[in-house]
């Protein structure tokens, strides 16, 4: 055994105590009971009229709830809406119902099992039922459907009889459940019923005034779920397996399920004594009693204080643009020669922030299909993939006024680091892994390309995965400046760092990764590649940072910063013009290839920049870049997007965003009715998420980008939004937020918040200025 991985060995022995501990920092909210929240005494909830919202003339069609369902999530429990009036359904998800254990068991081929059973797959909670059958489609008219983003609600209203019917749909994060509230005005009355289905083959029970099932995985995972109701006038009862209500004016439905899962691998991640059947009742029980402007107050105030953090305006769209349902104006847009729709862009920007604030506050992080899925066989599980997905998850929080929506993600890493640690000391080296250590050291933890909630890896290892999942813990430090943050996430960094301080090989006097692997193409087996050499020095250059901040591990940072300078750079192929992606100067792949692994260095990384690096190497990101085309799945499209908004190359980082917004149809790829992002495989189309996240973040990148110390203005701004515009509480690193506007392309007002830093250089094409202020303060720039 070296001493370095007998002191990792010992490290990682201290780190299993030391995160039981750290798994009651973390900010996972258990499902358990909780005090009731702080009513507020009115809330400003924005009238149809004002709000931003995607609206269309039909309700989804349950065949299709994926594609036309509509979103609701307090991060936790979350539904896609179908909106029918007289046979209404709602698909129920928790982000917490896993199958699946720790799955650290080392297959024939070196690699981790990857199957439903033992790495496990994220599946759906229940479907609700609302059936009024007076209320059926054909006889109702003025039919609308909304997803109000200003307000975070989901509505459907019509006419019938003569009087108006509105149903609003929404999950309250404060009070943690989900709401479903069937109104009117002109005298009208609701007589129907209210079902619930479990997906695992549970029986739907009544009694006590609910409708319920519980249920336990063969993990072990108990779960529930309950549904009751009130109403106003009329009479409301439980029949047999159904809440039936007649002659009502006012129907409150709520909804509260969840299991007992917990951010604690030291109990395997379950807590055995929770009795989450007990747990829906009580939550479903106190909010009945509270009145349903009330529940929705609370709801709004609490969802406002999040969504209002951004404003963004790109710009005015004509009388009949605004006139047009949500899917014809995609449809509008996408058709040759059509003139822009800034507000529609502007919506779809917003669309991306509702998500983050409905998928990720205080349990488990947005994964492939965010918090949705419509079955319980989800491709690739919906799993947390580690080579782009999850991460491009997570660029927007910080950019978007929505910081505190990233925690999530770090709180998984964190509850997850002893689980990692041990699985890598276990098996990483295996001698039938083909990308183990050929130097026999191991320290520190790695993942492979698919990770669970229970510790567990899955797939091929991905030894650059560490790294990449460090780029963005990181860079959150930095658009934060939060030092408590950062410690919680120092043992991630070092762990990472001492995984590559044991992996890398030298020759010629240079460091390389060891056997490895471009993402997802070509040889398996190169020493080195520009994917894992630009992680690996992203990885040791922002460690040596969170040493200096925090006065840790001095001496150990100047030994990783010595390897940093070590490392071996990419350099420009003199065969093809490309930046290197092997290292070789031939192309061993597909030149149209989906993922931008050798780009990661100029983003989300930083090491290669436009303003600053050689010439030769810009012309050689810019030749790959082009290489690889403007088609393809929406998160290959939205990393494009952003690497050319990189570049300054507005026209080009715009047309990829109309790409990612282009209707899909046929099985391919683009954007649903509802806006999800559709991955064209074949026969069929994906949900998958991370479009959702990373176009948005393309639209903010093309607006400000920012490196600790510098903030650029206005870099790429597409001519369809220059004319004039204005985005509040932008995101910048260093420690900002920004408050923006322009006319003409050119910046007319600016204002800096600081949210912990006191100096960085403002730039907006030959103007700059240098502003130093102190830490939490505002300055009014312009």
């Amino acid at each position: 055994m070296t001493e370095l991985a007998g002191r990792t060995r010992r490290d990682a022995l201290r780190l299993g105590g030391a995160l039981g501990v750290a798994a009651a920092m973390t900010g996972l909210r258990p499902f358990t009971a909780q005090a009731d929240p702080i009513r507020p005494a009115d809330a400003t909830v924005v009238p149809d009229a004002s709000a931003t919202a995607l609206w269309y003339p039909a309700p989804a069609a349950e065949d299709r709830i994926i594609e036309q369902g509509l979103p609701v999530g307090n991060g936790r429990l979350g539904g896609l809406v179908g909106g029918d009036p007289g046979s209404d359904f709602l698909y129920l998800n928790d982000i917490t119902l896993w199958a699946g254990d720790v799955n650290d068991v080392i297959q024939d081929d070196g690699q981790l099992n990857y199957d439903s059973v033992h790495f496990g797959t994220y599946s759906q909670l229940a479907r609700v039922g609302v059936d009024v059958p007076t209320h059926a489609l054909a006889g109702v008219k003025d039919y609308q459907r909304r997803l109000d983003l200003s307000n975070g609600v989901v509505t459907a209203s019509y006419v019938y009889n003569g009087v108006h019917y509105r149903r609003e749909v929404y999950t309250s994060h404060p009070d943690d459940v989900l709401v479903i509230r069937l109104t009117q005005s002109g005298g009208g009355s609701y007589t129907g019923s209210v079902s619930l289905a479990g997906t695992h083959g549970e029986t739907t029970a009544g009694d006590s005034g609910a409708i319920s099932f519980a249920g336990t995985l063969g993990n072990g995972l108990k779960y529930a779920t309950v549904v009751t109701a009130k109403a106003k006038g009329g009479n409301v009862s439980v029949q047999g397996a159904k809440v039936v209500f007649t002659g009502c004016g006012e129907v409150l439905i709520v909804v509260s399920g969840g299991t007992n899962y917990t951010a604690n691998p030291e109990t395997a991640f379950k807590d055995t004594s929770a009795d989450p059947l007990a747990v829906a009742r009580q939550k479903a029980s106190k909010v009945t009693d509270v009145a349903g402007d009330v529940l929705l107050a609370t709801h709004v105030a609490d969802y406002q204080k999040l969504y209002n953090r951004m404003t963004v305006d790109l710009g005015r769209s004509s009388a009949g643009q605004r006139s047009m349902d949500t899917w014809a104006r995609l449809w509008q847009r996408a058709a040759p020669h059509a003139e822009p729709d800034p507000e529609l862009e502007a919506s779809y920007l917003q669309f991306g922030r509702y998500l983050v604030i409905c998928g990720s506050r205080d349990s488990l992080p947005l994964n492939l299909q965010g918090l949705w899925v419509s079955n319980n066989n989800p491709d690739w599980y919906s799993d947390y993939h580690t080579d782009i997905n999850v991460q491009m998850n997570y660029w927007l929080p910080d950019r978007a006024g929505l910081s505190s929506c990233f925690n999530a993600f770090a709180d998984y890493c964190v509850s997850q680091l002893s689980s990692w640690t041990a699985t890598t000391q276990k098996g990483f080296n295996d001698p039938r892994n083909r990308f183990r250590n050929t130097s026999g050291k191991i320290a520190g933890w790695a993942v492979a390309f698919s990770t669970n909630p229970y510790g567990g890896s899955g797939w091929w290892w991905h030894p650059s995965g560490n790294a990449w999942l460090c780029n963005n813990l990181w860079q959150h430090y930095e658009f934060t400046q939060d030092k408590a943050y950062l410690t919680k996430i120092y043992p991630l960094l070092k762990g990472a760092v001492q995984f590559w301080e044991a992996r890398l090989i030298e020759k010629d006097g240079k460091l390389y990764d060891d056997h490895d692997w471009s993402p997802e193409q070509g040889p398996q087996d190169g020493i080195g590649n520009t994917y894992s050499q630009e992680l690996a020095w992203d990885l040791f250059t922002h460690y040596q940072a969170a040493c200096d901040v925090l006065g840790q591990d001095q001496d150990y940072a100047r030994t990783i910063t010595a390897m940093r300078d070590k490392l071996y750079l990419p350099v420009v192929s003199p065969t093809t013009g490309w930046l290197e992606e092997w290292m070789s100067p031939d192309n061993l792949g597909d030149t149209k290839h989906r993922h931008l692994s050798p780009l990661i260095g100029f983003f989300p990384g930083d090491r290669i920049r436009v303003d600053s690096s050689p010439k030769e190497i810009i012309d050689g990101v810019r030749n790959l870049l082009t290489a690889r085309g403007t088609q393809s799945f929406g998160w290959a499209c939205a990393w494009r997007s952003a690497c050319w908004a990189h570049l300054r190359d507005a026209d080009k980082a715009y047309q990829l965003l109309l790409t990612v917004m282009t209707p899909s149809v046929n099985f391919g790829n683009g954007s649903a009715a509802n806006l999800f992002d559709m991955y064209s495989f074949g026969e069929r189309t994906i949900f998958q998420i991370d479009a959702n996240f990373g176009a948005p973040t393309a639209m903010l990148e093309m607006i400000v980008q920012s490196r600790p110390g510098q903030i650029d203005l206005l870099p790429a701004l597409p001519s369809a939004w220059s004319r004039s515009g204005r985005v509040t509480g932008i995101g910048a690193r260093g420690g900002f937020t920004l408050d923006l506007e322009w006319r003409d392309g050119k910046v007319t007002a600016l204002t800096l918040h600081s949210v912990g830093g006191t100096k960085t250089l403002l730039k907006s094409g030959a103007w700059q200025r240098t502003v130093t202020l102190a830490a939490n303060t505002t300055q009014k720039i312009i």
